[in-house]
């Protein structure tokens, strides 16, 4: 009972930047879920006698689509909520890859030390000395594009980051008092990693994990932006940024709107990582 209540009370000290990310990318994540009923218009049906209406509030503009069409006549609201999902997967799903290979490669290194810990720390620096949005460039034209490749890629080219911070963290936890006490009763190694240094492990690595997944929609919007994201028709918010480009003067609201969602998810995840770094005084 008392341990529930301090972790109550540690979450009730989180400072306001923390909720305020929190309620961003869980506003994001629920139009992702429930875009199919929550948008107006099928995000992929063409009307080209709309083609590049105004948002509503300026002249010339159509009630029946709020924030204005694209140049094929596709409701822009419509494509956004859809356009969340893709985002909101990438966020979310490679960061849980990332972290997993991430956390457990460097658990192991730090844990057993000696030759397996060389040979992971010189493939962390193997790793490191490519760009990562250079590699996952490589990979994708590789494996081929499509979201599933883009979310593996996103987390295979992320796991350092882990990696090192849960590295350093098993060092400095394996000959404490808790660990010694474990071994000396016979805790197998499997249970000494997963049960006892795990939960010392990820309290840190859930701030640098809130932080990349801003990251990686950053990454899936370069992607996007380049080519090499989700394809046609299905809407990503890099990829209509892309799109966009070529009528930017007459059309802004096609570049502004997806850049608008971008730059509130990649503030939500770091307002949140900031907060969990953070408590009120």
């Amino acid at each position: 009972m008392f341990k529930q209540n301090e972790n109550r009370r540690q979450w009730t000290r989180r400072p306001a930047q923390f909720w305020v990310g929190l309620i961003l990318i869980l506003g994001i994540i629920f139009v992702a879920i429930f875009a199919k009923w929550l948008s107006p218009h099928d995000y992929a049906q063409q009307n080209l006698t709309k083609g590049m209406l105004p948002p509503v509030w300026m002249e010339g503009s159509d009630p029946a689509y709020l924030l204005g069409t694209d140049r094929l006549g596709r409701d822009l609201l419509s494509r956004l909520m859809f356009g969340a999902r893709v985002s909101a997967a990438v966020g979310l799903f490679s960061v849980l890859i990332g972290g997993a290979i991430g956390i457990t490669l460097g658990m192991i290194a730090g844990y057993f030390g000696g030759g397996v810990d060389r040979l992971l720390t010189r493939l962390m620096d193997i790793q490191l000395s490519f760009p990562p949005v250079f590699l996952a460039i490589a990979i994708i034209a590789a494996m081929g594009q499509s979201l599933t490749n883009l979310i593996i890629v996103l987390g295979l080219v992320s796991w350092v980051q882990y990696a090192r911070v849960s590295r350093g963290a098993t060092l400095s936890l394996r000959n404490q008092e808790f660990m010694l006490a474990a071994r000396a009763i016979g805790v197998g190694t499997g249970r000494m990693i997963w049960r006892h240094l795990l939960p010392s492990v990820l309290p840190p690595l859930a701030v640098i994990a809130t932080v990349n997944m801003s990251a990686m929609i950053l990454n899936e919007a370069s992607l996007s932006f380049l080519g090499l994201g989700v394809q046609p028709p299905t809407p990503a918010w890099g990829s209509m940024v892309s799109e966009a480009r070529s009528i930017m003067s007459i059309a802004w609201w096609n570049a502004v709107f997806p850049g608008v969602a971008i730059a509130l998810f990649v503030i939500g995840g770091n307002l949140m990582g900031d907060g969990l770094s953070r408590r009120k005084d």
